[in-house]
């Protein structure tokens, strides 16, 4: 498909919904590359062999009980995006409910700019652990609590960009993903809680209101999320890592060109990278104060989760803990 066939397929969308998700779905993709799924013999086995031994090295220093999911997946860039169409499709789906309160303008507008979001996302993307949020059925029913994918094309070209060797690389984001898994294995109360935050706020976009503490509570949930996984790396990760970590900071600040530094920031990779360096700051601070086992007390009820000011202030999150 090509990028004009894939604006004639936002044209096309049908009339039904605030989101036309099979539109978005066939544009995404026709703007996209797919990338290139060859893989060298025995490298499937290896991204495999990078998960177990990621599970077993965070295990280890963290001391958490938790699994990965059974299948690793491999992905191109229109498979990424497929499953989180699905993704997007479940979340939002009060809006489709609500569209009669959408004009028809908006929905195209809601249709093209998600295409354009996930599109840009799909080409930058390195690898994913999926809690599956908002997914039918109970955690664990048919493998269906969590996945794990790797984009592939986009962890090579990554690589040869940072002139790093594509087999350390790769592990390095295993060992990323699989800190998400530990978390989660860690919480099981974290998927509802997230679900409920953010049903919270897509139901009340769906009704004309902005419900503002619904999404700052599933941003500070995140940033201890992905705060907690920096501190993790750098305990767990098997090997020097400075070199990769520089690289990979510069990266998310950098971020391309003016152009895409802008598109970067309205789809929220500025607030990604915020959530990285906030989050990794909080947690290295009750680290050097509590060690890893006190800083892993985040995960023991939803209660102890940072509130926004003690992101800033970890001092006032483990004086009000320890009380």
């Amino acid at each position: 498909m090509t990028i004009l066939e894939s604006a004639r397929a936002v044209a096309d969308a049908d009339a039904d919904g605030a989101v036309d998700w099979d539109a978005v779905a066939d544009a995404a993709k026709g703007a996209t590359p797919p990338g290139d799924l060859d893989l060298a013999p025995g490298e499937a086995e290896a991204y495999a062999a990078d998960v177990r031994e990621a599970r077993e090295r965070i295990r280890a220093v963290s001391g958490l009980d938790f699994d990965v999911p059974e299948t690793v997946e491999l992905q191109t860039r229109h498979h990424w995006i497929d499953a989180n169409v699905a993704t997007f499709r479940r979340a939002f789906e009060p809006l489709n409910e609500r569209a009669s309160v959408l004009p028809g303008v908006a929905r195209a507008f809601n249709t093209v700019t998600t295409a354009g979001a996930l599109a840009f996302v799909s080409r930058n993307v390195l690898g994913q652990y999926d809690p599956l949020l908002l997914a039918d059925g109970a955690p664990g029913e048919d493998g269906s609590a969590h996945a794990l994918y790797f984009v592939h094309p986009n962890i090579v070209a990554v690589a040869d960009s940072l002139d790093v060797d594509v087999p350390r690389f790769r592990r390095w984001i295993a060992f990323h993903e699989v800190t998400h898994a530990a978390e989660f294995g860690a919480a099981p109360w974290l998927p509802d809680y997230l679900e409920s935050r953010l049903e919270d706020g897509v139901d009340a976009l769906g009704d004309g209101e902005l419900r503002t503490e619904a999404f700052e509570e599933l941003n500070v949930a995140m940033t201890a999320v992905e705060g907690y996984a920096e501190l993790l790396m750098d305990e767990a990760f098997d090997g020097e890592y400075d070199d990769l970590r520089r690289k990979l900071d510069a990266r998310r600040r950098q971020g391309g060109g003016p152009l895409s530094r802008v598109v970067k920031r309205l789809l929220g990779f500025q607030l990604k990278r915020e959530q990285y360096e906030r989050g990794k700051e909080f947690f290295t601070y009750v680290a050097g104060e509590r060690g890893l086992e006190g800083a892993s007390k985040v995960w023991d009820d939803p209660e102890y989760l940072p509130t926004d000011d003690e992101l800033d202030v970890p001092p006032r999150w483990l004086a009000r803990v320890s009380a």
